[in-house]
C-alpha cells in the first residue's frame, strides 16, 4: 500500500513540476512579445534641421530613428555642395537622446563650430555644419511650412 501512494505523490510531483516549467516559460514568452511591441510601436521624437544659409530657407522634419545627411540622392537630406561627402552626417535616436556621428567625410562635421571626432548628442539650439551648409537643429517642435521628411 505504502508503494502506491510513494508513485502517486512522485507522478503528482513531476505533473506539478512540469506545469511549473510551462507556466514559467509562457510567462517569459509573454514578456517578451509585450517589450517587442513596445519597441517598435515607440518613435523616436521629432528633430527639425533648418538650412540657414541658402537663399531660401529649408526646414527638414524628421521623426525616424536614423537619417543620413550628404551629396548621395538615397540620402534623406541630399545637397549638392561639392565640400560635402556622398555619406557625411548621421543622425541616430538610441538611449533616448539624438546622436549625431561623422561618416569619415574628407571635410568634416562641426557641432558649435566643433569637429566631431566620436558620436555625440545632440541638444535644442545647436548649430551644425557640413561642408558649406549650416543648421540649425531643434528638438521636439512642430515642422513649419516648409519641406517636411518623416
Amino acid at each position: 500500500m505504502t508503494g502506491i501512494v510513494v508513485l502517486v505523490l512522485r507522478v503528482l510531483l513531476a505533473v506539478c513540476l512540469y506545469a511549473f516549467i510551462g507556466w514559467a516559460l509562457f510567462t517569459i514568452w509573454r514578456e517578451l512579445r509585450l517589450h517587442s511591441e513596445l519597441l517598435q510601436a515607440r518613435k523616436a521624437p521629432m528633430i527639425r534641421l533648418s538650412l540657414l544659409d541658402a537663399s531660401e530657407p529649408m526646414d527638414y522634419a524628421f521623426t525616424v530613428p536614423d537619417f543620413q545627411i550628404g551629396r548621395d540622392p538615397s540620402c534623406e537630406i541630399s545637397l549638392s555642395d561639392h565640400a560635402i561627402s556622398a555619406h557625411h552626417a548621421r543622425f541616430r535616436f538610441h538611449h533616448n537622446q539624438w546622436w549625431i556621428e561623422d561618416m569619415n567625410s574628407t571635410n568634416g562635421t562641426f557641432l558649435n563650430d566643433e569637429r566631431l571626432q566620436t558620436s555625440t548628442v545632440i541638444m535644442d539650439g545647436d548649430d551644425l555644419r557640413v561642408g558649406g551648409s549650416i543648421f540649425s537643429i531643434r528638438l521636439g517642435e512642430p515642422p513649419t511650412e516648409a519641406v517636411k521628411k518623416s
